[in-house]
């Protein structure tokens, strides 16, 4: 029932904004613990650096920040649901005490863990007077009705005093002040809860931006990743090529050699045998390079060597099971990597489209929108179909993946069914 509720209404009970609460009101002690040992030993350790000293208090005070930061990527986590990843660890040369204080001081992220301790400082504090205050005032006012019988039983006065000068006091004592008062608060409380957020947000910014992992380490463990995924792909083809060859062409050429063999031997004394026999191994060899053929189209057909993109996509389109229109409009060509690529990925799809799709038709697009290669497949079909591990989407979206390409599938129950590839343009 209260999903069903608007979502100001739903914003100041929801348990997401008491945890950013939570998350503000324990960012200020923390802060000030981290700024406070954070100045005291890197100002110890940069006055020292005349001596020998300076340079291990330096490199320690470094670490510690990179501790705080473990602290606060966990308490980040843990509170406001955001997960940084750990920064890359710093590792000597060549091992011992030296080569770790060396690299401590040359790592880019230890830097960036004393900029987070000395930044947060001023942005905790704000947070969390603003915070406070609002979060106070607006609950205060709106439970007023509640409490205002402390005034006349403790104070002495008849509620809240808005006005005094000696001579004229104002209270906030009538019924309608009362009610006035009481919608301010609410109105406090329910526009709390969003600059409540507005704060984490800029907590998640600085968390993610100086304590997480640098954008060149990530591109590393990216291109790291994608270069696996290539390597699989490549064993991959290489085993369907292996396998294709050893159960289609192999074995036909050597039914074909047994066959001309026993030719050979009726050729004397049957000569009708043996013309049936070199008739069935002419309808072998012609079957067998048949099969070669579809093998050397699925390596890297000529025609898309020769003509591009079009070509190759209206060719592989006609020999589709189901009506396909291909409409390619391109400026130029693009490199033969992503060419390629793009080939083979429109391929996969429309013979999923075969396979699984049940339509009575596709639709394959091809277009540059600025620096992208755009590939679009549709189809009319019952839909349903998602990128899973280990399925033909999952792979094709791997690959796509290790050239920075995206790919995305739009397949309701019931159909239609459109995947969208995105590739670098790279001409």
């Amino acid at each position: 029932m209260a999903s069903h509720l608007p979502a100001a209404i739903r914003a100041p009970f929801e348990g997401r904004t008491w945890r950013a609460l939570l998350h503000v009101l324990i960012g200020l002690p923390l802060s000030v613990c981290w700024f406070a040992l954070s100045v005291a030993l890197v100002s110890a350790g940069a006055g020292l650096l005349v001596t020998f000293l300076g340079i291990p208090i330096l490199a320690g005070a470094l670490a510690m920040c990179r501790g705080f930061g473990f602290v606060e990527r966990a308490r980040t986590r843990t509170l406001l649901g955001v997960d940084v990843g750990a920064p890359e660890p710093v590792r000597g040369r060549t091992g011992g005490a030296f080569s770790w204080m060396s690299a401590v001081l040359r790592s880019g992220s230890s830097w960036r863990h004393l900029l987070y301790a000395l930044v947060h400082m001023p942005w905790a504090i704000v947070s969390f007077s603003v915070t406070v205050a609002f979060w106070g005032w607006g609950w205060g006012l709106f439970t007023y009705p509640l409490w205002k019988w402390t005034f006349p039983a403790y104070v002495g006065q008849d509620g809240i005093q808005l006005y005094g000068d000696g001579t004229h006091n104002l209270y906030l004592d009538s019924p309608f002040e009362v009610a006035v008062t009481s919608l301010i608060g609410l109105l406090f409380v329910m526009a709390g809860p969003w600059l409540l957020r507005g704060f984490v947000t800029v907590d998640r910014l600085l968390v993610s931006g100086l304590l997480g992992p640098s954008r060149l380490a990530s591109r590393v463990t990216e291109l790291e990743s994608d270069r696996g995924v290539v390597v699989d792909t490549a064993s991959a083809d290489l085993r369907r090529i292996e396998r294709e060859l050893h159960d289609g062409a192999q074995a036909r050429l050597a039914a074909l050699a047994m066959d001309l063999g026993l030719a050979k031997e009726k050729l004397a004394q049957d000569p009708r045998a043996a013309a049936v026999l070199v008739d069935e191994a002419h309808g072998e060899v012609k079957l067998a390079l048949q099969e070669l053929r579809d093998l050397a189209r699925g390596i890297h057909p000529a025609v898309l060597t020769d003509r591009g993109l079009d070509a190759a996509l209206s060719a592989v389109a006609s020999r589709c099971a189901v009506p396909v229109s291909v409409d390619v409009d391109l400026p130029a060509r693009p490199v033969a990597a992503i060419e390629g690529i793009a080939y083979f990925t429109v391929s996969e799809l429309l013979r999923n489209v075969t396979a699984h799709a049940r339509a009575r038709r596709a639709w394959v697009d091809v277009w540059r929108a600025g620096g992208r290669l755009m590939l679009q497949v549709r189809d009319d079909g019952a839909g349903g179909a998602h990128v899973v591990t280990g399925r033909s989407l999952a792979s094709l979206s791997d690959r796509v993946g290790a050239v920075d390409g995206v790919l995305a599938v739009d397949s309701p129950e019931g159909g239609p069914t459109t995947v969208t590839v995105e590739l670098p343009w790279r001409s």
